[in-house]
């Protein structure tokens, strides 16, 4: 029985109006908003309108140097016009159609650049990953394993590099395959693969969180591959090295709640080094693709647990008064310095609610003084 799609999981969701997602994508494009910021300014302001304004006051109040840079109405506007003419279009988090699994994680792209056919988003997904100088052997299994996946009824989702993400595109066009980019959907990398990327917008879709003619560069590789996982409910690792780009994935899908799946491989060959280590740590040993259904079978028959939305119509209470607020900004700058601290450990430390400790890390993020790491830990910025 091939599992159901996903359309349950939009209930509760609303279409932007033009409006909306022109704020949307300024306010994501403006200086040191991420998407974790992104969602906490919509929670505290109810609008990205209402937030643009209060940027400035609060990147001031976080110790900026220098004014924050907001996203220019005309710089948005040329976004939207390349976006349209090269045929894809900005999905936004809280809309129908955008990927449930990958809109459960707090870090999902605020909007989604969706090039080809966005029903496929709308599908259970297995990511597949692998080396890039992969063998024949591992190429031939990618491809065999997704075609299996697609009969089965999942969508395969790569990162259209050189060898095991272009083998597992192959394998899955005739049923579904997403694309994850690095850059903007219509640049493509590498340069050989324009083939298969015309092929995938033509069956399945191209997806990235980056405008539209950005060129790919290596910080941004880490980023597209947390979409990868996060779009999936698990991810299958074939061949990787040590050192691969391909284990970050799967670390991110271990963090993100899903399935990671390792394809064992010889120990004189050092592409099996990665699999043969998640296996060690209690990855899915991977052969066929029952070893992938049966366990993601299980997964699909619970709910999924998103975590909880803001409405982003309703803005939350104002900050506390001046004096109050001042003496919050104290005891937090006190607890913070380079090296990372537990969210949590900071509340404990400076007796404050949450939501205080909360605005004020805000506030420092917005000044560009503030780095968030896995597992709810900040550091500040020196220099």
């Amino acid at each position: 029985m091939q599992p159901a799609t996903l359309h349950a999981m939009d209930e509760g969701k609303r279409q932007l109006s033009a409006a909306e997602r022109f704020d949307w994508l300024r306010l994501i494009r403006s200086e040191n908003v991420g998407p974790r910021t992104f969602s906490r300014l919509l929670e505290r302001f109810g609008s990205a309108s209402a937030a643009l304004a209060a940027l400035p006051d609060l990147a001031r109040k976080g110790g900026a140097r220098r004014p924050i840079r907001i996203c220019p109405k005309a710089d948005a506007e040329r976004e939207m016009e390349a976006t349209g003419r090269v045929g894809a279009r900005l999905l936004g988090v809280a809309e129908p159609g955008y990927p449930a699994w990958l809109a459960a994680l707090d870090d999902a792209p605020p909007l989604l650049c969706v090039l080809g056919n966005p029903s496929v988003l709308a599908k259970p997904m297995v990511a597949m990953v692998g080396a890039r100088n992969a063998s024949l052997n591992g190429r031939n299994f990618a491809r065999r394993l997704a075609a299996d996946l697609g009969r089965a009824g999942y969508v395969v989702a790569s990162g259209m590099a050189r060898g095991i993400d272009t083998a597992a595109h192959q394998g899955a066009l005739a049923s579904g395959t997403v694309a994850v980019l690095a850059g903007g959907v219509d640049v493509v990398y590498p340069p050989e693969n324009t083939d298969l990327w015309r092929e995938i917008g033509a069956a399945g879709a191209v997806v990235s969180e980056m405008p539209v003619g950005t060129q790919p560069q290596a910080s941004y590789f880490p980023r597209r591959n947390r979409i990868i996982s996060g779009l999936s409910l698990g991810v299958v690792v074939v061949e990787a090295n040590a050192r691969s780009g391909s284990l970050i994935t799967a670390r991110f899908a271990a963090d993100q709640g899903r399935e990671v799946f390792a394809v064992p491989g010889s120990p004189m060959d050092p592409r099996a080094a990665g699999p043969n280590d998640l296996l060690r740590h209690g990855a899915t040993l991977t052969e066929s693709v029952a070893d992938v259904t049966d366990v993601l079978g299980d997964l699909l028959r619970r709910p999924l647990a998103e975590g909880k939305r803001a409405d982003f119509r309703a803005p939350q209470p104002v900050e506390p008064d001046t004096s109050e607020m001042d003496q919050a900004r104290a005891r937090v700058a006190e607890a913070l310095g380079p090296a990372p601290v537990m969210v949590d450990e900071i509340i404990r430390q400076c007796q404050l609610s949450p939501s205080m400790v909360s605005w004020v890390l805000l506030e420092i993020e917005l000044a560009g003084r503030l780095e968030r790491h896995p597992g709810n830990r900040v550091s500040l910025l020196v220099g």
